[in-house]
């Protein structure tokens, strides 16, 4: 049996993609006979800072998108130029950080949000951490502020992200694939109940997820509900915790609204397609549970940056308008080569476990 080894997995309260990722990294390091803590980078900001910047972020892509997307542009899109860098501000949670290492014993550290890559890899780069950093990239589009050149190594959903972190900092950059709990890689009892409900709602519709995400954020939602209803789908719009959006898509006809769920695996494995804009930790699970993935009206930023980088590594398409929108659902939803052949490239995804990575830097590390 190995040596078992603690991991302080860094996490963010930015949604839950992040959280999700932290979550099953902890359960599995569990499973394996290992610890796993996770802490949310934001609450060791000092002053309300973490508080503050969620609730800028979240009322941004909310109200007013485009100012995301600028900000995205300017600090954070990859390429050539100069670029702020986000260690002035993670370095304010760097003596938080450092203590809970310490005191815990921690072997890794694992973070599995960009902000706190840019404190790992500084504290690293300074020898404050003793510890190595194994980042985990979350993104299919990686973007600056998830580099720092002080991180021991890099791991990422696809080998073209891999390979543009080796080139950006020259840190060791593998692409193990995506971290999804079992159960959406695996048929869900949950399933049949969500087919029930679909067929009383809307007999002969083929149910087609929208998803706002865990706060129920996107553009032109009751419009997309809409467009599907009218070409012959059943739009169940996932509202996530956002109440106000769930009571307004309940409004229309032919549309099912919904609030958080938490048997995720059995919706997706009921469901005929999802429409996602945000290339984020839900298109991921959906890949996992072998469920057509289609972008559309992608959230500016890096939702847009990892919708076209799904679908030029063919894992999902995008569409421009509603047309599209509709013709990539009657070609994906219905069984069929296209169907079977997408379903096929998304499995691919999910090649090895992360975990094994992470605690071979741990070996490494102690050798």
């Amino acid at each position: 049996m190995s040596t078992p080894r603690r991991l302080l997995v860094v996490s963010a309260s930015m949604g839950s993609g992040h959280d999700t990722v932290a979550a099953e990294l902890a359960r599995r390091a569990a499973e394996y006979g290992h610890h796993a803590e996770v802490v949310d980078v934001l609450r060791l900001l000092p002053y309300g800072l973490g508080t503050g910047l969620r609730g800028c972020y979240r009322s941004s892509v909310r109200h007013c998108p485009w100012v995301y997307g600028a900000l995205y542009r300017a600090l954070l899109r990859r390429g050539a130029g100069r670029r702020p860098s986000g260690v002035p501000l993670a370095r304010l949670a760097g003596h938080r950080l450092r203590e809970l290492a310490e005191q815990s014993g921690t072997d890794v550290v694992v973070p599995v949000f960009h902000l706190a890559a840019q404190l790992t890899g500084h504290l690293r780069s300074r020898g404050m951490l003793t510890v190595p950093s194994a980042v985990l990239v979350t993104d299919f589009a990686v973007h600056r502020q998830w580099l720092h050149p002080g991180n021991d190594a890099y791991f990422c959903l696809t080998e073209d992200t891999a390979r543009e972190v080796r080139q950006d900092i020259a840190v060791a950059a593998e692409a193990p694939g995506a971290v999804v709990a079992p159960v959406f890689l695996s048929p869900a009892p949950g399933a049949a109940h969500w087919s029930e409900r679909f067929i009383r709602q809307a007999p002969g519709r083929p149910p087609v997820l929208l998803s706002a995400g865990a706060w129920g954020v996107g553009s032109q939602l009751a419009a997309t509900a809409r467009l599907l209803v009218g070409g012959g789908f059943l739009p169940v719009v996932l509202c996530g915790r956002n109440e106000g959006l769930r009571q307004e898509l309940a409004g229309v006809p032919g549309a099912l609204a919904l609030g958080w769920v938490s048997d995720m695996p059995g919706l997706l494995r009921a469901a005929r397609a999802l429409v996602d804009n945000a290339a984020g930790q839900t298109a991921v699970q959906a890949l996992a549970a072998e469920l057509p993935v289609v972008s559309y009206r992608p959230l500016p930023g890096h939702g847009a940056d990892g919708a076209r980088r799904m679908a030029a590594l063919g894992l999902s398409d995008l569409a421009a308008d509603g047309a599209g929108l509709l013709d990539s659902l009657r070609r994906l939803a219905s069984a069929g080569a296209e169907r079977e052949r997408r379903t096929a490239r998304g499995r691919t995804l999910f090649r090895e476990d992360v975990l094994d990575r992470v605690l071979a830097l741990c070996g490494a590390a102690a050798a």
